[in-house]
């Protein structure tokens, strides 16, 4: 009963999935829309003149062209009983559905627990207490490893056998840690390990387990990580606003390696590049990290919930009297050279006979444990080495001063999560530190004597108990309401849509019409299109350090994941 579609709409299709690449050559988006409208126009007035020649109304509203289009996909779809989540290969004409009133937000990460990493942690947080507040729907979307990369990744030999059976680690550890259950969608893609990088790299594209009628809002942590061989639909085609948040130095990183400044030359340029075709917004955490476009700085990530609780139990043995911290200095993190041991080894190394008597306890695991333990003991340093643990185990809150003289973090987690304990904390005067130097209990120094002065002011003093308003600084609810500011989400929420779009008296929101395209929008989509040509070849792929074979999933992801294979999903002529 339902007609099928005629050749002016396949032509009117056609050219609505094939927006983005016509944008390529300069036809822009408002000259498509008037190719669909006049193709989609004949069929309008064959329905209006069939109904008014059977004296019946007519049957298509003459304002409502492209919604009629929809209408008539959709219907025919239903009619062969096709049913599919995701839009075409080009790009999605499948507005995002708010019908209950309630935008999309999809947060895109590159790690997921029980790897207890930022790029893991943080954002499963940040999915929470934007879901709490129940005005968006929120979407969490991270990596699925096989098995034999869980095995590398994952902590204490655990594996996982389902994405379900990981969403429920996923959550228990979520409702442990915050005390209450969070509403959200927990959504896998697949992913491969590197270990020469030690991060999980996207297989395929990444952008398409995002559903076309949630394709709204993207929050993209670390976008320059995600996009580096993105092969795939760009983030601001598909999504109504996309921002990124950056979490890793990776410059200081690399600089560390060999023939690191000019590995780093190029590696500035490219997260340059990859940043700036795919997000609307950067957010980085602090200024450790390299200026992008498009960029602002703050701070929004939080402590868990359980650290401001301990600080809380301090303060409140303080208050009766009680002694809360019975041992000295210690210092925590994962044991490779570039988290702060190649700085702590050298400042103690320089002032031993300053620091006589001092002893510090280290925690931690890592591929240079056996190295950094080797060269403490060569230099004679009274340090007390341990395996690593959580930061809010039991073993750990009798310390008083917390010593970190990392500056290749961005926002070193452990040192927020110091002060919320009610700890001294000893930093360096860096950009990464900048947040926490408000806080009375941050000691930061300039100098190896000002860290040895530090150290002493340190053990010799009792740290001020925190005030509401500096708790309230350090929690996830300050951190959302910071995001939301800074992302410039509050406006997009409030249905004030984004700089690309603008609204029609019907409430729905299309592009803005513009005659020529600005010379930042054809920058932008010139550098999105030479990334897409050059991440689809395999040999270019392979030559600047991509995994083998991630520009598409495999067939384990596709049984883990129950995916088709990325020839069917995917065909070539890519309609």
């Amino acid at each position: 009963e339902v007609p099928p579609l005629d050749v002016p709409e396949l032509l009117a299709v056609l050219v609505r999935q094939s927006g983005p690449f016509l944008d390529q050559f300069g036809i822009r988006r408002n000259l498509c829309d008037k190719i669909v409208e006049n193709l989609c126009s004949k069929r309008k007035n064959q329905l209006v003149l069939r109904s008014l020649v059977a004296g019946e109304p007519p049957a298509v509203d003459p304002d409502k062209i492209s919604d009629e289009l929809d209408l008539r996909i959709a219907s025919v779809l239903q009619s062969t009983g096709h049913c599919s989540e995701r839009g075409g290969s080009w790009t999605d004409f499948m507005k995002p559905d708010v019908t209950d009133g309630k935008r999309h937000v999809a947060i895109v990460t590159t790690a997921s627990l029980p790897w207890m990493t930022g790029t893991a942690v943080n954002p499963l947080f940040r999915a929470a207490y934007l879901a709490k507040s129940a005005k968006q729907k929120v979407t969490l979307l991270v990596p699925w490893l096989c098995r034999s990369d869980q095995e590398l990744v994952y902590p204490n030999n655990l594996t996982f056998g389902s994405p379900e059976e990981q969403e429920n680690y996923i959550r228990n550890w979520l409702e442990e840690s915050v005390g209450f259950k969070a509403d959200f969608r927990i959504s896998f893609y697949p992913g491969k390990f590197s270990r020469e990088r030690r991060s999980i790299i996207p297989a395929g594209d990444t952008s398409q387990f995002i559903p076309s009628k949630n394709a709204d809002i993207a929050i993209l942590e670390e976008p320059e990580h995600l996009n580096w061989y993105h092969h795939g639909k760009r983030w601001t085609d598909k999504f109504n606003h996309v921002v990124g948040i950056v979490h890793t130095n990776y410059l200081e990183y690399i600089k560390r390696e060999k023939n690191g400044a000019l590995q780093a030359f190029f590696v500035k340029h490219i997260n340059n590049l990859v940043t700036r075709a795919h997000c609307h917004r950067v957010l980085r955490l602090s200024a450790a990290t390299q200026d992008m476009p498009k960029s602002v700085i703050c701070n929004v990530h939080g402590v868990n919930p359980k650290f401001l609780k301990i600080g809380e139990k301090v303060a409140a043995e303080r208050e009766l009297g009680q002694q809360a911290f019975s041992k000295g200095a210690y210092f925590l993190g994962k044991m490779v050279w570039a988290k702060g041991y190649k700085e702590l080894i050298d400042l103690l190394a320089k002032h031993k006979n300053d620091l006589n008597g001092f002893k510090l306890d280290v925690y931690g695991n890592g591929e240079d444990a056996h190295e950094v333990q080797s060269t403490a003991k060569r230099l004679d340093l009274n340090l007390n080495f341990q395996k690593g643990r959580d930061h809010a185990d039991d073993s750990l809150q009798g310390y008083k001063v917390f010593i970190n003289p990392s500056v290749s973090d961005v926002l070193c987690t452990a040192t927020a999560e110091a002060l919320a304990m009610g700890k001294f904390v000893v930093c360096a005067d860096h950009p990464s530190n900048e947040f926490f130097s408000s806080f009375p209990n941050c000691l930061t120094y300039k100098t190896p004597e000002d860290f040895v002065a530090k150290v002493k002011e340190a053990l010799a003093n009792e740290p001020q108990p925190l005030t509401p308003e500096q708790r309230y600084n350090l929690s996830w609810e300050a951190a959302t309401k910071r995001f939301i500011e800074y992302s410039e989400l509050d406006r997009i929420l409030n249905n004030e849509y984004s700089a690309t779009t603008i609204r029609k008296s019907n409430g729905k929101a299309i592009a803005r019409s513009v005659s020529m395209p600005t010379l930042s929008e054809m920058v932008d989509g010139g550098i999105a299109f030479a990334h897409y040509c050059l991440t689809g070849n395999e040999f270019l792929r392979l030559c600047t350090g991509a995994i083998p074979g991630t520009r598409d999933y495999g067939r384990q992801h596709c049984k883990d994941l129950h995916l088709l294979p990325p020839q069917v999903e995917s065909p070539i002529y890519g309609w």
